[in-house]
């Protein structure tokens, strides 16, 4: 693969906040806030991040097991934190990190915020932000500001870890819609390399592959016949293969679990979605396939359509039941606009289980397969129902050991565009592509 595009990570965490009691009787102790305490993380020029903030009952530092909690990450493409640092003619116009500590509840009611500020820690973004190299920009406690709370006014102090450190991605492209079973390039600047190849199928003579790619034919019901009404009713049988440049095949995304309305609707519901089999070759044979992840999708219900993307890492000889793996990304996409399936392990609290192993810096490792780091890990852009759609894919550098590596992220990419349209409503049409 050619090299990586350059990104930066920004990651606040270690929060902790506490508020010393101004009776000189008490010299060590905190403020009792009878309300919960929140912040809002700010980078110039990118979405506000929302988080809680523990309050701290000790002069100490926050307890161990927060020490390496992550509560908001960035990312900036090259390009962008050049824009950032670029010099500004007024001081006002300068980019900054900011973190602003509110107490009381978040939202508001008729119109008044019921949250209150206690104060704001501030960081500049700096030239040092795009040396490329890991840097810890603050670690520790900090005067946030002089607010009175519950009758008190000293200084309220915030307890912060920031850091930077480089997080290059990959770039992929699928070169026309998956049903059409395009090439797949790798992207780097204007250069367009083909790496990949995806087979699309919904022949109903798929069955007795796919049930060789997954062990299994019991993730199979219903009849199989190929007739118009039968469509209208379940969608079934879809397999994307995802083939190498020598044309062996390096990854797949099978349908194990047809897509059906619920009763009495014509939405596949949350309580009864459709299923892929993400499967990867077994390095035991040419012709044997491993389980590596599960993808589960469906129609939400609501004034705004939109379609819930659950995924989860299968356990290493767990089968197919949901409760065989560790679910690391629930996503939300725009059925009419598209959007962006994520995984980002930071935004997932790992469950104790042998599978999971912790690290010091708060990643861990799914020790199964392909490794899986903490952090941002991969991200697919699709677009809505009825609408061509050439998904956009970007890994991070540090997950991927060699090709075969990303072509099993392609076949998840397969498996989230093309659950966009078996997640339509039983009572439209689907695209050309997908019923030829």
């Amino acid at each position: 693969m050619m090299d990586p595009r350059a990104f930066v990570r920004v990651s606040v965490g270690a929060l902790g906040l506490r508020i010393p009691v101004a009776s000189k009787a008490v010299r060590a102790g905190v403020h009792a806030l009878s309300s919960p305490c929140f912040c809002e993380v700010r980078l110039t020029g990118l979405p506000t991040q929302t988080t809680s903030v523990p309050l701290i009952t000790s002069s100490s530092t926050p307890g161990s097991q927060d020490l390496h909690s992550i509560a908001a990450t960035f990312y900036l493409e090259e390009s962008e934190l050049k824009k950032l640092i670029a010099p500004r003619r007024f001081k006002s116009s300068l980019a900054y990190l900011e973190i602003v500590i509110f107490t009381g509840r978040q939202g508001s009611h008729c119109g008044v915020s019921s949250s209150k500020q206690i104060g704001t820690f501030r960081l500049q973004v700096g030239a040092e932000w795009a040396e490329g190299k890991t840097l810890l920009l603050h670690n520790g406690w900090t005067n946030i500001g002089k607010n009175k709370v519950e009758g008190s006014s000293p200084r309220a102090e915030l307890h912060v870890r920031v850091k930077v450190e480089p997080d290059p991605r990959y770039i992929f492209q699928f070169e026309d819609e998956t049903a059409l079973s395009p090439q797949i390039v790798q992207l780097q600047g204007s250069v367009r390399q083909p790496i990949f190849s995806c087979k699309f199928s919904r022949d109903r003579g798929t069955r007795a592959r796919a049930s060789q790619l997954d062990g299994t034919a019991n993730g199979w019901s219903g009849s199989h016949n190929s007739d118009k009404d039968s469509e209208r009713r379940d969608r079934k049988g879809w397999l994307v293969m995802i083939h190498d440049l020598s044309g062996s095949a390096v990854a797949a995304a099978s349908m194990v679990t047809p897509f059906v309305p619920s009763t009495g609707s014509d939405r596949v519901s949350r309580s009864n979605p459709g299923a892929w089999l993400i499967l990867r070759p077994d390095s035991s044979g040419v012709d044997s396939w491993q389980p590596w992840g599960r993808l589960e999708a469906w129609r939400e219900r609501g004034g705004k359509d939109f379609i819930g993307c659950r995924f989860q890492l299968v356990e290493e000889g767990g089968g197919l039941g949901v409760s065989s793996g560790i679910v690391i990304s629930e996503t939300l996409i725009s059925a009419d606009k598209g959007g962006e399936f994520l995984i980002d392990t930071s935004k997932v609290t790992p469950s104790i289980s042998p599978i999971l192993s912790p690290h010091s810096s708060g990643d861990f490792t799914f020790n199964f397969g392909l490794q899986i780091l903490g952090g941002f890990v991969m991200t697919c852009r699709v677009q809505g129902e009825g609408k061509s759609s050439k998904p956009l894919v970007q890994l991070a550098m540090r997950h991927i050991t060699c090709v075969e590596d990303a072509a099993i992220f392609m076949a998840l990419t397969a498996a989230v565009d093309l659950s966009i349209e078996a997640c339509k409503p039983f009572t439209k049409k689907l695209r050309k592509a997908i019923r030829d």
